[in-house]
């Protein structure tokens, strides 16, 4: 009997003419489509610049980038043995639920509705509105259906035809997704490959056509030499070890950010075919396939630009910086395209995914109890329209800046607090692969976590530095994510008395 069972909460009741189960329709190209769908999102044209300015040189960025890479294999190829021994849907809820209690699940759970799951689907959608932009500039940030509605002195209300256009994309692929598992995977293997083909084009464009020896001399010439101080650590060398490695720590929040979501494909677990074998292998295949590209992708800004060049691009849109030196005047639009197709695909991805793990919840009596029923298509229907509820709500909420004047994105600041929680929740999940070999050693596994105990063992103690840095560093972005976390604790309790 699983060890949590006398703390488990009821399964709601539903009616007997709704469908019980999950309908099996993912095949191995299907799970890795969305694996690598949701990975691949708007985060690769756009983290680099930013991360550029916490290391010291090209050298150090490659390196950042390998090590993201090591980091998000050694994790999936982890999750193989929990995915593959527990193939239901909700996938790293259900993880923490088995391998420690219901309120570890529940706390994943409550943090990925309120800000992870949710606030990606909008920052994703908000940077399509963005780039939709540049080639329709009528959709716009400033253009304003309804002008800011001040909610306090720090935080408005407002809705630009940017967010419209946001909002739309989201009640879109919502309400296409409510027709069924096969309508959202189409949706997502035409767009996924179509963004894996024009991201190799860029980088083949970067590498091929525009190789520049100068700059690649510039860039990589004095390797390991760090070229300047640390200006967001002052007092730390970047030329000490203890300094590189300070900057490089950091600069795996952008790194980690454009890999993340590689977990979505558990969310769906039970819609997939074969699970015990597709589950590991899609994980395998789609985070070892994007990464590559991920690591190509910045080989290719840094043989077209300088360094220099990488740090100060205007909004950090370094691929667009790459295609406009290379084909003035179209380059840019061109990069835009690319970026329209990544975050649809990207945004369909999450949100078939993450309505999975609310539709888990809800059957343990830890989420809105509609959260829990199918429709006719067999898909969690009012899931689906409580993520997008919340997520519109997200879209329309600003941040003011009463000295500036000036109005931000309320989840872009959510989710600056909730990396280092997503982060901890990693760590624990791999941690319960672990517990679960002791306290379930006859259980199924039909695939074991590759590397078992060095590689996750590796993965946790690599995770748990770069946390730590993070909370000496950042304090101020990642004490509010435990906060968050931490306020889900009274709700379990209540959601609990109240089953």
């Amino acid at each position: 009997m699983p060890a949590q069972c006398d703390d488990k909460l009821p399964m709601q009741a539903t009616s007997p003419a709704e469908p019980q189960e999950l309908k099996r329709s993912l095949g191995l190209f299907d799970s890795t489509m969305i694996v690598a769908g949701s990975m691949i999102g708007s985060g690769i044209f756009l983290v680099t610049g930013e991360m550029s300015r916490q290391v010291g040189g090209a050298q150090w960025l490659m390196v950042s980038w390998a090590i993201a890479t090591l980091l998000t294999l050694a994790a999936a190829l982890s999750y193989g043995e929990l995915a593959a021994m527990m193939p239901r849907a909700g996938g790293q809820y259900v993880y923490l639920r088995e391998a420690f209690s219901p309120i570890w699940g529940f706390l994943y759970g409550w943090t990925l509705f309120l800000v992870i799951q949710t606030g990606t689907i909008d920052a994703v959608s908000i940077g399509f509105a963005r780039y939709l932009g540049l080639l329709w500039p009528a959709v716009s940030e400033s253009s304003y259906l309804i002008a800011p509605i001040p909610l306090g002195s720090h935080y408005a209300l407002s809705l630009s035809t940017a967010q419209l256009t946001a909002l739309l994309l989201i009640l879109l692929l919502t309400w296409t997704n409510m027709g069924g598992i096969d309508a959202g995977k189409w949706i997502q293997n035409v767009f996924t490959t179509a963004k894996i083909g024009t991201l190799l084009g860029v980088i083949a464009i970067g590498i091929v056509v525009g190789w520049n020896p100068q700059t690649v001399a510039s860039n990589f010439g004095g390797l390991w030499t760090a070229k300047d101080q640390l200006p967001f650590v002052p007092g730390i060398s970047p030329a000490s070890g203890y300094g590189v490695f300070v900057s490089l720590c950091l600069a795996q929040v952008g790194a980690l950010f454009a890999a993340d979501a590689w977990n979505n494909i558990t969310f769906t677990a039970g819609e997939v075919k074969n699970p015990k074998r597709n589950l590991p292998l899609s994980l395998a295949v789609g985070t070892g396939l994007v990464m590559a590209l991920y690591i190509a992708a910045n080989l290719a800004y840094l043989v077209v630009l300088r360094f220099d060049q990488v740090r100060n691009v205007p909004s950090d849109r370094v691929a667009s910086a790459m295609m406009a030196q290379l084909f003035p005047g179209i380059g840019s639009a061109l990069i835009a395209g690319a970026i329209l197709i990544a975050a649809f695909g990207c945004v369909n991805g999450m949100v078939l995914s993450g309505a999975r793990a609310y539709f888990a919840m809800a059957r343990d009596g830890l989420f809105l109890e509609g959260a829990g029923r199918l429709n006719r298509a067999s898909v969690p229907a009012r899931a689906l329209a409580m993520q997008s509820a919340w997520a519109s709500v997200l879209v329309l909420l600003r941040t003011h800046d009463p000295a500036t004047g000036k109005y931000g994105n309320l989840y872009s600041n959510l989710l600056d607090y909730v990396i280092s929680a997503a982060l901890l929740f990693y760590i624990l999940t791999i941690a319960g692969i672990f517990r679960l070999r002791a306290t379930r050693p006859g259980a199924d596994r039909p695939y074991l976590a590759f590397g078992y105990p060095w590689v996750p063992a590796l993965y946790s103690l690599s995770a748990a530095a770069i946390l730590t840095i993070l909370f000496v560093y950042r304090p101020a972005t990642t004490f509010p994510g435990v906060g968050i976390v931490l306020l889900g604790v009274p709700v379990y309790f209540w959601l609990k008395q109240r089953r």
